[in-house]
């Protein structure tokens, strides 16, 4: 296919795609989807070989939210029958993610819910961050928080944090049907701000929330602008007591041509394969390797995941290797500079060509993809209805039980 010779030549050299160019890739066929797959894996070989960087999961403070965003199960007025706990001493942190430090996790990804930290929440945090660096010297941490007032993630940095995560989640057209107690451009300055103190930016979305295609395209066309080092792609898990636990749009070849979108507009990023990936994909997660270059080892927030020594043979089954601690994941254009835009080293975020703008840019670069992206006015589509037998997994939505707040040992 023309198209897709012509993404794979533009993703070896860091061009961005066309909007038309990745509409077209959502819109393949099944019988392209190898092709599909097999296109966009040349761009991740180029940037990362086969490696794939394992990341794992420690939820300091669990449940009992103050915002109202419609897929989280800790969420205000959710009645998903989750974990409840608040903060994790940092005694008790630093025990969970040994588990996963043992089984591999290059990283840790510190999380608590909640609108944002108070300052207080931020020395618990750094005391957490030292515990783990203590017993594990070459481990990358990374911390998720929530909305970050001034001077907070300069805080974080100091306390030895490699990265932030905030997800844009969805379109900016779209996050007011998600989310109301906060706004898409609290987000992006979130991500902002942890750029300008200098940590590894961590930024991505959430698939099958009812979006359209443009809708999708829109959001990745916004984290290209706003150029964070890692794009975790996450596929809605229905769960059961929140607004959209009936919300089953997703089939495997649909996940799949989403992945290969995003690897083909953020050729260079470590794109994380993340939550629901073993409800969606199911049998097909080891083709995902061939698009993504990081997942989560074993469990997520509040769900369970597949067990962690699943998730290492299947790495070595698809012919893929885990990243060592000793191996830098960026590319080495990404890794010359301690993270987050300068990351790009001497030629900024411009690097990208057209779509980037200036660091701290809070304008059309990241904030306005009407302008930046070329973002669609309405959304007159819903997203096709996945149909047949495999468009609802439901078995397979498990709530977390053990690790991180239980006295059980963790899935590592």
């Amino acid at each position: 296919m023309d198209l897709l010779n012509t993404l794979v030549d533009k993703g070896l050299r860091r061009e961005l795609p066309t909007r038309e160019e990745a509409l077209a890739v959502l819109a393949t066929s099944d019988d392209e989807l190898l092709d599909v797959v097999a296109a966009a894996g040349k761009v991740r070989r180029q940037w990362f070989g086969r490696r794939v960087k394992l990341n794992y999961l420690v939820n300091l403070k669990s449940g009992l939210c103050p915002e109202d965003c419609s897929y989280c199960s800790q969420r205000l007025g959710s009645k998903a029958e989750i974990l409840k706990y608040t903060w994790l001493k940092p005694d008790e942190a630093q025990k969970a993610a040994a588990a996963g430090v043992a089984g591999g996790a290059k990283r840790v990804c510190l999380v608590a819910s909640g609108r944002g930290p108070t300052d207080r929440d931020i020395d618990r945090v750094s005391q957490t961050i030292e515990a783990i660096k203590d017993q594990h010297e070459g481990v990358e941490v990374c911390a998720c928080l929530g909305l970050l007032s001034e001077g907070q993630a300069d805080r974080l940095r100091s306390a030895g944090a490699d990265a932030y995560n905030h997800n844009l989640n969805t379109s900016e057209g779209t996050y007011g049907d998600i989310t109301t107690t906060h706004t898409y451009a609290d987000r992006v300055d979130t991500v902002q701000q942890a750029q300008a103190a200098g940590l590894s930016a961590c930024s991505g979305l959430i698939a099958g929330m009812g979006e359209t295609d443009a809708d999708l395209v829109d959001v990745v066309f916004s984290l290209r602008a706003l150029d964070p080092d890692s794009v975790p792609v996450n596929f809605l898990i229905p769960m059961e007591g929140t607004p959209l636990a009936k919300e089953w749009h997703l089939t495997p070849q649909r996940c799949l041509r989403i992945l290969a979108m995003v690897r083909f507009v953020c050729p260079d990023a470590e794109v994380r394969l993340a939550g629901g990936r073993e409800v969606h994909l199911r049998s097909m997660q080891p083709l995902a390797l061939n698009l993504v270059n990081s997942i989560f080892l074993g469990d997520y927030l509040t769900s369970e995941g597949q067990s962690g020594q699943t998730d290492l043979d299947m790495i070595a089954d698809a012919g893929f290797e885990v990243e060592g601690a000793d191996t830098t994941t960026l590319p080495e254009h990404r890794a010359q500079s301690a993270g987050g835009c300068g990351s790009h080293g001497s030629s900024g975020c411009g690097s990208h060509g057209s779509g980037c703008a200036p660091c701290g840019d809070s304008g059309s670069a990241a904030g306005d993809t009407s302008e930046a992206c070329g973002a669609v006015a309405a959304r007159t589509e819903r997203a096709p209805e996945a149909s047949g037998p495999l468009a609802a997994r439901t078995d397979l939505v498990a709530v977390r039980r053990r690790g991180a707040g239980t006295d059980l040992a963790p899935n590592a």
